[in-house]
Order: structure tokens, then C-alpha cells, then sequence
């Protein structure tokens, strides 16, 4: 038994293995590399780097909430993913060829429009696939497969970078996508129950009326919303200010160090997506979140302690901590907080919208006060957001995974009643 929808359409979990890997080695092959590329291959000054990475970030966001609500309208889920794909690509491909101001700025902007419809829709997906039940370690699983891909496309990245230089990187993007089309079309359409993909019981028992109204009355996904884009905010920069560190003080191995640093945090993100996955049904929701907020706080400052490779490499392992946690827990909590609402992927573009807005001005700001205070000054400036963003989800955010019927959930404030209903 695979968890499918419909028992006698054949589904195999290794075809949303293969998309969870195959999509991190396309995603992969692009993020840091861009900003390192951009500083260290084309003498971009920081401010430029953050400027671009702000604009395209912020113009992107205008559609990452009308993308939730279009996945929760659409049956067409796999054809949304493969469509992102094609322009993600064609994006890669502008950057290759015309890596100067304008040309990066309108790629880098329609890569961010479709980037952010990724997470969502693979949650989705996995939801219709899905029981319930099941769905805990599953996204667990999704998680330690998008590892896996980040792992492999750095050591892919590192070869390349090195044999053909950094900039042969992002050729790798197109042959990525077309795998990772294949695998998203292996999944069969009739698998997938498309209300419970958006977050609607399986019953049909579903709240009616404006979605706007069910997210802005949830004022649990609200506290999620603040907490995830101050944790962006302070996570985003970190990576890439210290591949930078890194590229100038090894130029030679600009991609490899870069590579290190990605593949270091991503195998610690395996088991540690593995078991939030596990942990997440008998721990709740909230202690596993405190600790991924926490570590990101104690890595921002120890980054400050030395400048040695080494050290900067070994501390960069903490982000698998954080991240791996965050990539599973996420649509965890929103699936407790929408569920019966049928408004489970508008839900998750308003968190994906303040992942947005938190990691554009926090790459911003990062770029801003290296360029006047120095790399120590943004470190530091980071800890103290993610200081902040830990304190909120301690005293602001309820534990979502002990509401064990629709009542309590609403007594809880945590979603709203659907017209007519007790």
C-alpha cells in the first residue's frame, strides 16, 4: 500500500523521491553560487548584489500568495511544476550568457515568481498522496530527499566549477529541470485526491465562503507568518556572506569552498529531517521549532569567534540543524493549522510570502552593513534577529499537533467556523 487516493491506481513513493532530489539539484545549482559568481567572477560590489537580490525578491512576492490559492484551484498540479522548471531554466540560461546588471536583474525576478511555487506544490502533492496519518514521516522523507539533491549538485558544482569555472555552474540547471519533469509527470494524476490536497476533509466537510477571511482569522498561522520571515531574515544572508569570506580568501576554489559549506549543513539536514519527520507526532511541533530557531541564533555569533576555512565550515554545519527542521516543520504546521478549510496552499504562499519578504531584506541589509561595518557587524546584527524570531515563537506560538478535533481547534482561535456550524 502507497498511501494513494484512489487504491487501484498504482502510485510509487520513488517518483516523489526522485522529484524532491532532482528539484534540490536545480534550485541548488543556482542560489549561493549566484552571489559568489557575482562578487568574486564579475566585481559586483555588495549593495549591488543585495540591491538585485531584494528587487527580484520583493517582485516575486507579489505572486507567491495567489500562486497558494491557484494550487489549491488547479488539478493540473504536476503541470504547474513542470512549467516553473522550463523557466527556472531559461532563467539559468540569461544568467550564463549576459551575467551583467539588467539581464541578471529580470532572470533572477522571474526565477523568483516561480521558485517559491515549488515548496507548496510538492506539499500538496504529497498531502493528495498522502493519508494523514502517514503524512508526518513523509515530509520528513521529502525533506531527506531534497538534502540529497543539495548534496549531490554541490559535488556536481564543485567539479564543474573547477574544470570549467563558475560561471558552467548554471548550465547545469536545464538538464536538472528536464529530470525533474519526467520524474513529476511518473506520478499518475488520478493518485492524487485534490481535496485533501488543498487541505479539505476527506468527508467533504470543508469551510465555505471568502479563503482571505480563514487565514486572516487564524491568528496561530499570523505568529507562524512573523516568526518564519524574521528567521529568513537573519538565515538568508549567512550562506552566501560566508562563501564570500570563503572565495576571497581561496579564490582559486571559490565554487569548492562554496560546495563545502553546502554539502557540510546538507548532511546534517538528512537525519535531521528524518527524524523532526519522526519526532514531530510525539513531541509536537513547537519544542522541535524552538531548537532549529535557537541553533540559527548560536550560529550567526560563532561565526564571528575566527576567519579560519575550517572553523567557518564546521560552524556552517548548524545550518542543517535549522534548516532541516524548518523544511519539515513548515508544512506540518500549516497543514494542523488549515486543516478542513480547504485553504491549505493559499495558506502556505502567505508563509512562503514572509520567507520572501524576510530573506530579501535581510540580503539587503547583510549586503548594506558589510559594505560599511564589515562582515562581524552583519553577523552579529543576524544573531540578534534570530534572537528575536526564537522569543517570538516561545511565548507567541501555540503547539499545533495536540488539537485533536475541529471544536477544540476552534475554541484554540485557530481557524474559523465554517457558516452554519457548531
Amino acid at each position: 500500500m502507497t498511501g494513494a487516493a484512489e487504491p487501484h491506481v498504482r502510485f510509487r513513493p520513488l517518483s516523489l523521491d526522485a522529484l524532491n532530489f532532482l528539484l534540490a539539484d536545480v534550485r541548488g545549482a543556482l542560489g549561493p553560487y549566484l552571489n559568489v559568481f557575482l562578487v568574486t567572477q564579475q566585481s559586483w560590489s555588495q549593495s549591488s548584489v543585495g540591491l538585485v537580490t531584494a528587487i527580484s525578491g520583493l517582485i516575486g512576492l507579489a505572486a507567491q500568495t495567489p500562486a497558494g490559492a491557484a494550487i489549491d484551484a488547479t488539478r493540473a498540479k504536476r503541470g504547474v511544476i513542470a512549467g516553473a522548471l522550463v523557466v527556472l531554466a531559461c532563467g539559468a540560461v540569461v544568467i550564463f550568457a549576459a551575467p551583467s546588471f539588467w539581464p541578471v536583474l529580470a532572470a533572477n525576478t522571474v526565477m523568483a515568481i516561480v521558485g517559491d511555487v515549488f515548496g507548496p506544490a510538492v506539499a500538496a502533492l504529497t498531502l493528495g498522496l498522502f493519508m494523514r496519518d502517514q503524512l508526518a514521516r513523509r515530509m520528513g522523507r521529502n525533506g531527506a530527499c531534497d538534502h540529497a539533491g543539495n548534496i549531490a549538485i554541490a559535488l556536481v558544482a564543485a567539479a564543474v566549477g573547477s574544470l570549467f569555472g563558475q560561471r558552467a555552474v548554471f548550465l547545469l540547471v536545464p538538464g536538472f529541470a528536464m529530470l525533474a519533469i519526467l520524474a513529476v509527470l511518473s506520478i499518475p494524476a488520478a493518485a492524487i485526491d485534490h481535496r485533501r490536497a488543498r487541505g479539505a476533509e476527506p468527508n467533504g466537510a470543508e469551510e465555505h465562503g471568502n479563503g482571505w477571511r480563514t487565514i486572516l482569522k487564524c491568528r496561530p498561522l499570523a505568529v507562524y507568518a512573523g516568526c518564519t520571515m524574521l528567521f529568513h531574515f537573519a538565515n538568508a544572508p549567512l550562506l552566501p556572506l560566508v562563501g564570500q569570506k570563503l572565495a576571497f580568501a581561496n579564490e582559486a576554489f571559490a565554487t569548492a569552498m562554496m560546495s563545502s559549506c553546502i554539502v557540510a549543513a546538507q548532511l546534517v539536514m538528512l537525519p535531521i529531517a528524518l527524524f523532526a519527520g519522526r519526532q514531530a507526532d510525539r513531541w509536537g511541533r513547537k519544542p522541535i521549532l524552538l531548537i532549529g530557531f535557537s541553533i540559527l541564533l548560536l550560529r550567526a555569533f560563532l561565526y564571528t569567534l575566527s576567519n579560519n576555512s575550517g572553523w567557518l565550515i564546521a560552524v556552517q554545519l548548524l545550518d542543517g540543524v535549522g534548516a532541516g527542521i524548518f523544511g519539515v516543520l513548515t508544512p506540518l504546521v500549516t497543514a494542523d493549522l488549515m486543516r478542513g478549510t480547504g485553504r491549505y496552499n493559499l495558506a502556505l504562499g502567505v508563509i512562503a510570502t514572509a520567507h520572501g519578504i524576510g530573506a530579501s531584506l535581510g540580503s539587503l541589509a547583510a549586503g548594506l552593513i558589510v559594505d560599511r561595518c564589515g562582515y562581524a557587524a552583519a553577523f552579529l546584527a543576524l544573531g540578534g534577529i534570530a534572537g528575536i524570531a526564537a522569543a517570538a515563537l516561545l511565548l507567541l506560538m501555540p503547539e499545533t499537533a495536540r488539537l485533536p478535533s475541529s471544536r477544540s481547534r476552534r475554541i484554540a482561535g485557530l481557524t474559523t467556523a465554517a457558516p452554519g456550524r457548531g
